[in-house]
């Protein structure tokens, strides 16, 4: 049997944490920093987990080994 191919967008973007959920970084810390609150640039710097269970569903998918 070959290997399963991953996304590779997805497989940059997104990562599987021990117990199976998804996490991911936020976006929108890059540039035009200045602007925005420091208090706002802190709670960017925090990963996130996906909440909904048809988006998780899907990565999941498309990501078979983790």
């Amino acid at each position: 049997m070959p290997k399963l191919k991953n996304k590779k967008g997805v497989a940059k973007r997104f990562r599987l944490t021990k117990s199976g959920k998804i996490k991911y970084a936020s976006c929108g810390k890059s540039h035009l920093l200045s602007s925005k609150k420091t208090k706002r640039i802190r709670r960017l710097r925090r990963g996130k987990i996906i909440k909904g269970q048809k988006e998780a569903k899907y990565l999941k998918r498309v990501l078979p080994y983790g």
